[in-house]
């Protein structure tokens, strides 16, 4: 019978396999010293950060602070508060400069302009789902929302081109990010550890050549769930086990599920195993507190995530493959 107890999992067991597999494929498979890991202070980030450190040692861990004009401050005061539970070496780099000689927060302001022309310095914006498609077949639409100094919100459809110049400009974040970690993972010699849980990595919650990219992916496997469940085995602080995933792009704070998932985590890591699993609607419903008809629609909405998403997690595509060849003893490209 299907109930909440099939993400259940042996902690203990999981945390020395993981810690195994990473001490495996940095030192045996990649030949590297240690692990860079960005901390955001939420649970995913968290979790990696403890797993690196059991598998390779606190001298061998750095810990990556990268706070830009739009993070809340109580993730880089958990982060920074877990580093130093973890005894490993951690650094701070602002990317804010970065992103303004980019032109990042230029692009994303000009873009919600256009559909908020007194948008201005001082606002803040996010971009939500709408409408609640549990109760009704519904194509996703994205709306903008903006509040102003005073505290006041407006919200307007987003029109495409609007929609993709400020997720262009937004992925920005994550594509800086991740060329300062791999910075410091050549300095030191070090592989660069993603962060993202199963329900990320399956539906496409990354940027690609931004937060997924990595050398190796330890909890990529688990359900979020599973990783909360990790983050208490492992003693985390209270506010990293108790911490609400968000964005954290945008200024408004902003849900998963506002911005992606139809569900809170909880709910899309059952949904997510029962379809998996091959599980009759008629029976995972109930234990989701959802009617079959609905957690129908949620499957529906995975396998098109799952298409639309795919060329995330592609490699560049050749246009015919490219053989390797042995000539006199040595492995080089016909």
């Amino acid at each position: 019978m299907f109930s909440a107890d099939a993400l259940r999992i042996d902690p203990a067991g999981v945390v020395h396999e993981i810690a195994e597999a990473v001490r495996e494929i940095v030192r045996g498979g990649l030949k590297k010293k240690g692990a860079v890991v960005a901390m955001s202070g939420g649970v995913d980030s968290s979790v990696v950060a403890a797993l690196c450190t059991k598998a390779l040692g606190p001298g061998n861990v750095l810990g990556l602070f990268l706070p830009e004009r739009d993070s809340t401050p109580a993730g880089l005061e958990r982060a920074q508060k877990l580093a130093a539970q973890l005894g490993i070496q951690a650094l701070r780099e602002d990317i804010t400069p970065i992103l303004d000689a980019l032109g990042c927060y230029r692009r994303r302001d000009t873009a919600i302009r256009s559909v908020f022309p007194d948008y201005r310095e001082g606002y803040k914006q996010k971009i939500i789902l709408q409408p609640d498609f549990l109760e009704r077949n519904a194509l996703n639409v994205f709306y903008l929302v903006v509040e102003s100094p005073k505290g006041e919100q407006q919200k307007k459809r987003l029109p495409v081109g609007a929609y993709l110049e400020i997720v262009a400009a937004t992925n920005m974040k994550q594509r800086t990010r991740k060329l300062l970690e791999y910075y410091h993972a050549d300095r030191l010699n070090y592989a660069v550890s993603g962060t993202p849980n199963r329900l990320e990595y399956d539906q496409g919650f990354f940027v690609k050549l931004g937060d997924g990219a990595a050398d190796l992916k330890p909890i990529a496997h688990l359900y979020k769930t599973q990783v909360y469940e990790l983050a208490r085995f492992l003693g985390l602080p209270d506010e990293i086990c108790t911490a609400r995933p968000t964005t954290d792009t945008y200024s408004l704070e902003q849900t998963q599920e506002e911005f992606y998932f139809k569900l809170p985590y909880d709910r899309m890591d059952l949904a997510l195993y029962a379809h998996n699993h091959g599980i009759p609607s008629q029976e995972a419903a109930p234990v989701l507190g959802l009617t079959a008809e609905q957690l129908e629609r949620i499957c529906r909405d995975i396998e098109q995530k799952r298409s639309t998403t795919r060329y995330l997690h592609l490699p560049p595509q050749l246009v015919r493959e490219v053989e390797e060849v042995k000539v006199e003893g040595k492995t080089g490209d016909r």
